[in-house]
């Protein structure tokens, strides 16, 4: 009976996708039809911009173009209870793998469809063809350049395989770990992550005690190693897209990143340490013992294949096509993404199966990212939009306490601890520019904004620096802050690592273990 009712949900769930599919068609022609009557705008004078425009206000490459008149201001009229589904794709995260776990890991991709679902389809009702463009928005100018970056880095770094004679002490878990972290700001953190994982796991197979490897992992390799370029995780880019130079979180940041490396590493060591003295004696070693090296090395030539396509589409002007529901793409994103998508088919190519099978490679973990975050990327429209809004939208509050670099370190975040880190960051870098030059264009604000200040000017250089090092720090506060970390707990978990819940995560080690320390650091520098 059971298998029936979970069948039944399934084929009820497809039936909804076709609806979330024919919804639109009939949305966007009644839309066309009774054009502005349906929606009045919310302010006649034109206070606020169309909710395309606003939501995703000066995204490189991607812009929309106006649809129909009288559309409304999503951010100034959506409630607070609108991010319902967003909450509630959240709890799922955290709630179904500590209460059900073998259906959660049965029947994930549905629960992430549900609550898309959820929000999509009244979304698309009552708001129509606005709706379907905000839809298509996030998915094209977001979701598909996410997933192709992540899974070109997780395909090709798939390829490298670190062998060798390791073992795994709490000296040589403090070096792979410390190399993971140095390399994440010039491979990316999902690179850095693909790379180094597996090295540790398999050196530390014969231990009892692995969580805590994982999850010190997690904290500095997935993400704060990716502080310092632009390269090594997405809300830099977008602050790079933006004007801010290349190095400039090199140059500001690294003192921030260097506290916390050393005081986690620290920390991990001893932890470590404490538990190693807790494992039976190690198995001796069979055969004679390999020299640690490096196979697969073809793939670091990929790898700088995908990063020079990134920073090819932040640094050219192809021009821009129309891809549908008033949407253009710029050519040089799209140029981007086909190049990393062709990385990762020579990685396939070029790589023996052999070397993935001894790296145990499976296309697993990133599934369940893209599925899960499929889901997330939709419901998170709303929060967005609200966010976006400022004073106007039903987070007002929030937006408006929001006025020291203390405070934006904290609110960007805690926001980037739940939400995607990289809309969070661009969302106070303009909150940012709005408050300290009210006015000033983008061109010239930015410079202010990185400290390059005529006299009697405020430089807004710790107001920067706290909204990159909230984004990127606080992503390791949660599974969901940042895409690798999915990936890295999906890969200890297939490599039999009992890897804590949501809530777990989050109380035995992010909160005692990052956040005070968090704070320690917005009382040193901010």
């Amino acid at each position: 009976m059971r298998r029936r009712l979970l069948s039944f949900g399934g084929y009820f769930l497809l039936m909804m996708m076709a609806l979330l599919v024919a919804v639109p068609s009939v949305a966007l022609a009644a839309d066309t039809a009774e054009g502005a009557a349906d929606h009045p705008a919310s302010d006649a004078g034109g206070e606020h911009a169309d909710s395309g425009d606003a939501l995703h206000e000066g995204a490189p490459g991607e812009h929309a173009e106006p649809h129909a008149a009288g559309h409304v201001d999503l951010g100034t009229v959506l409630p607070l209870w609108a991010v319902i589904p967003f909450a509630g794709i959240l709890l799922s995260i955290a709630l179904f793998p500590l209460i059900n776990p073998h259906f959660w890991h049965k029947h994930y991709p549905k629960v992430s469809l549900f609550w898309a679902l959820c929000f999509g389809v009244p979304f698309l009702i009552a708001y129509k063809g606005q709706a379907m463009h905000e839809i298509w928005h996030i998915v094209v100018a977001d979701f598909i350049p996410f997933i192709i970056l992540l899974g070109g880095l997780f395909t090709v770094a798939g390829g490298i395989v670190v062998k060798g004679s390791l073992r795994g002490s709490p000296k040589v878990n403090a070096a792979i770990i410390l190399i993971g972290t140095l390399i994440a700001s010039w491979v990316g953190t999902t690179g850095a992550s693909m790379i180094m994982i597996r090295p540790l796991l398999k050196a530390n197979q014969w231990r009892r005690h692995q969580i805590h490897l994982v999850i010190f992992f997690i904290f500095l390799v997935s993400n704060i190693g990716g502080a310092l370029t632009p390269l090594g995780d997405p809300p830099l880019f977008l602050g790079f897209l933006h004007g801010v130079d290349f190095f400039w979180t090199f140059t500001h940041v690294w003192e921030h990143t260097l506290f916390l490396v050393v005081v986690l590493l620290a920390i991990f060591y001893g932890i470590d340490t404490y538990y190693y003295k807790k494992e039976n004696a190690p198995p001796a070693e069979e055969g004679e013992k390999v020299p640690v090296h490096l196979e697969g090395k073809i793939n670091f030539l990929l790898l700088g294949g995908i990063l020079g396509a990134v920073l090819m589409s932040g640094m050219i002007d192809l021009g821009e096509i129309p891809v549908g529901f008033g949407i253009h793409e710029s050519i040089q994103n799209i140029l981007r993404d086909s190049i990393i998508v062709a990385m990762g088919v020579l990685s396939l190519k070029l790589t023996g199966k052999e070397l993935r099978a001894d790296n145990e490679f499976s296309w697993g973990p990133i599934l369940e990212v893209a599925y899960l975050f499929s889901g997330i990327f939709i419901t998170i429209i709303p929060a967005l939009a609200i966010l976006k809004a400022g004073e106007h939208g039903a987070l007002a509050f929030l937006v408006e306490a929001v006025n020291t670099p203390m405070r934006y370190f904290w609110g960007t975040g805690i926001l980037s601890s739940f939400l995607d880190n990289a809309p969070t960051y661009l969302t106070f870098f303009n909150a940012s520019m709005g408050q300290l030059y009210p006015g000033m264009g983008e061109a010239q604000a930015v410079p202010y904004l990185m400290g390059h200040v005529p006299e009697g000017v405020t430089a807004g250089t710790h107001y920067l620096q706290a909204i990159s090092t909230g984004a990127v720090f606080m992503g390791a506060v949660t599974y969901i802050g940042n895409a690798p970390n999915f990936m890295v707990k999906a890969i200890a978990e297939e490599g039999g690592v009992p890897m804590p819940s949501f809530f777990g995560y989050m109380l035995r080690f992010s909160i005692p273990f990052l956040v005070v320390n968090f704070i320690i650091l917005s009382l040193i520098f901010f």
